[in-house]
């Protein structure tokens, strides 16, 4: 076994660009063999993608958003870009924040897979197009979420790994359940030790999370070496009845 496998949602929101000289690869991906997988879904998307009306009830956009069908119409031509890079919003906006390096690239290619709806599990590095689908879109003859938790590569991968932090969101991980992965829930605690889920800034402790981790790309193994460097590292992590929660700083009010 080696180390820690870290789990990551995608974002609905895309950065625009990419490579023209590098389109999609599919065999370059994260698991070759799930190929036939992601054909079946990139076809069924550029179905629904044809029309506004037809992408607005597969796909779930609104007026503002139903202009972004037409990336699904390209996904074998448009530019790429690694897929650290291609997601923002705020999970990946704060990991943004924090610098990055040719060894951080090597410890996310090793040690991130990111839960894509589209393509499945792909690695933080994997050059994806942008496009628009989420986990809960109706596809024509694809039901998501069978049809990535009928897989069985992510489950044998991270059984290589001796620890399996997730920090997908429900609807993700409900795509491909893992039974051993450690789901770390965010929260906020008061002064009193009063604890509160939170939303906003959920996303944004995950990535400043991920961000830390790619800048001293660390070895570890169990949760009690991740607590103790989160530690060293502005990182609180804790163990809280049966589950693992990381602490959030309490937003400010604001008038």
């Amino acid at each position: 076994m080696s180390g820690l496998l870290l789990l990551l949602p995608p974002s609905e929101t895309k950065r625009p660009g990419g490579d023209p000289a590098r389109p999609l690869s599919l065999p370059d991906l994260l698991f070759p063999s799930l190929l036939p997988h992601r054909q079946r879904v990139m076809s069924a998307v550029a179905e629904v993608s044809h029309s506004d009306d037809a992408a607005r009830d597969a796909l779930g956009l609104g007026p503002r958003a139903v202009g972004e069908r037409t990336k699904n119409l390209e996904l074998t031509s448009a530019g790429t870009l690694p897929a650290i890079d291609r997601y923002n919003g705020v999970l990946y906006d704060a990991f943004a924040e924090h610098e990055r390096s040719l060894r951080s690239d090597a410890w996310l290619r090793r040690h991130v897979v990111i839960q894509s709806a589209l393509f499945g599990p792909i690695r933080a590095t994997d050059r994806i197009p942008g496009y628009r689908l989420s986990y809960d879109a109706r596809l024509p003859g694809v039901k998501l979420r069978d049809h990535w938790g009928g897989t069985r590569e992510l489950a044998d991968h991270a059984r290589e790994f001796s620890l399996v932090v997730d920090l997908r969101s429900v609807g993700y991980r409900q795509l491909m359940p893992l039974r051993d992965a450690i789901a770390l829930e965010v929260v906020a605690k008061d002064d009193l030790g009063r604890r509160r889920a939170l939303n906003h800034w959920n996303k944004h402790a995950k990535g400043d999370l991920l961000g830390r981790l790619a800048v001293d790309a660390p070895s570890l193994s169990s949760m009690e070496e991740l607590r103790t460097w989160g530690a060293e590292h502005g990182v609180t992590l804790e163990r809280y009845g049966e589950s693992w929660q990381l602490i959030a700083e309490m937003p400010t009010a604001t008038a």
